[in-house]
């Protein structure tokens, strides 16, 4: 069994354009869409250093300075909040990366798609594991963060995850395939993966969702593999050669995913937090009734 590397480093691919939520992502990242009172970024990077990741590694664009400015300091503002005493506010701002937390920002020059994203990473991964969140998939872990169950699973498993969860059949057109091969409950050994196939083609109807932990072996493979579906460089068929070197395992973690790439599952998650807020789940509750 190889000896097992720590996971520090987490990867975020946010220079994709945002075109589904037009006009609102013509200023702004899709990536900094509010879920009640927090972007969605946010959301994601709080599950990476939940469970334990020291380094984030932002893949963006040059219209994505708004991400950077978020997880930056704003000392005019922290100055204002502490003069009205306002300090509950004041911690909730400058606690967002905690100590020993760092922020790395790549730019990804061209749009060529989640593989060319993660390969933007190299030099800053280095040799090391790391996982890559997508911001798009919120996941609601409830007990548990998606990640954080997925390196409980990489500690005794010593080998890449991916997490991924049952679709309709007509969806998988939609998303990455795997051909799973049923391990214990839960996992799988993942013995193929087919990036976007028809219905009819598709080896199985689990399908990969925003949460990998990956061996920096995979650098390799979207180094070689050229464009794929879309005319993009696309992670699923990196991991698909990698698959002739290295186990990968399938997890269909425990929670509810969002898709906040679509219009609907944005709709969908915003009233799920809000009726989860501490400060507003009463009155907005009582409102709801209203619409009934």
């Amino acid at each position: 069994m190889k000896s097992l590397k720590k996971l520090r480093k987490a990867v975020f691919p946010v220079a994709g354009l945002g075109t589904r939520f037009l006009p609102a992502t013509k200023a702004s990242p899709k990536e900094m869409l509010p879920i009640v009172d927090k972007p969605l970024i946010q959301y994601a990077v709080e599950e990476a250093i939940t469970a334990g990741i020291e380094q984030l590694i932002f893949v963006t664009s040059s219209s994505k300075r708004a991400i950077e400015n978020h997880f930056d300091k704003n000392k005019e503002l922290e100055n204002e909040l502490a003069q009205r005493g306002q300090f509950e506010l004041l911690a909730m701002i400058k606690d967002i990366i905690p100590n020993g937390v760092s922020c790395i920002y790549i730019r990804q020059a061209e749009a060529l798609g989640l593989g060319h994203a993660v390969l933007c990473a190299k030099p800053v991964v280095g040799d090391e594991p790391f996982a890559v969140i997508l911001a798009d998939d919120l996941i609601d872990g409830q007990k548990q963060s998606c990640l954080s169950q997925m390196l409980e699973i990489y500690e005794k498993q010593h080998c890449g995850i991916i997490a991924v969860e049952e679709i309709q059949p007509a969806d998988t057109e939609k998303y990455g395939i795997i051909q799973p091969e049923a391990l214990y409950e839960g996992v799988s050994k993942i013995t193929n993966i087919i990036e976007k196939p028809k219905p009819n083609k598709a080896p199985s109807t689990l399908a990969v969702v925003g949460r990998y932990l990956l061996p920096s072996t995979i650098f390799n493979h979207l180094e070689k593999i050229g464009k794929g579906t879309g005319n993009e460089i696309q992670l699923t068929d990196g991991i698909a050669k990698l698959l002739a070197e290295e186990q990968l395992l399938a997890y269909q973690f425990k929670g509810k995913r969002y898709d906040c790439g679509s219009k609907l599952g944005y709709l969908i998650a915003t009233v799920d937090y809000a009726l989860k807020h501490p400060d507003l789940h009463n009155e907005f509750k009582k409102h709801l009734k209203t619409l009934s």
